[in-house]
């Protein structure tokens, strides 16, 4: 079940080319076991921004970014590194892209709010304090 939320109505959507690849693949090869955040995830990628990685603004969550948010419904504040599923960590601060929450903070820019469905469907409001760009290893 997508996010009731109109497309028009949610902040603007950037993603770099990589990313934009990556994750098209991973969501289409998650589609059959995650149909909910795949989807959810397939439709901010196809309403992105797409910028060569070497311009995306560094306040633009992207992946490997850490990312400081409020759950506006909960008032609760976290502070999460957005991750791969494979590398995906709870315990230890490391939310995949391809859950409703992971899918709902990528591309977006520190300042920006979206109103964003829960597991059960259910929308809350997730306001970003803060993204910190990804450490990018170089050769």
């Amino acid at each position: 079940m997508p996010s009731a939320t109109p497309a028009h109505a949610r902040p603007k959507v950037i993603l770099g080319e990589t990313d934009a690849e990556r994750l098209s693949a991973l969501a289409l090869q998650m589609e059959p076991s995650a149909p909910f955040a795949a989807g959810l995830l397939l439709g901010e990628i196809d309403r992105a921004e797409i910028q060569p990685d070497a311009v995306v603004p560094a306040d633009v969550v992207q992946m490997h970014s850490t990312v400081a948010f409020i759950d506006e419904t909960h008032g609760k504040r976290r502070t999460v590194l957005l991750v791969f599923p494979t590398e995906a960590d709870i315990g230890a601060g490391k939310i995949s892209v391809v859950t409703p929450v992971g899918a709902g903070l990528i591309g977006l820019t520190a300042g920006d709010e979206i109103l964003w469905p829960n597991r059960d469907g259910q929308e809350r409001s997730l306001r970003i304090l803060r993204a910190t760009p990804p450490v990018r290893l170089t050769l």
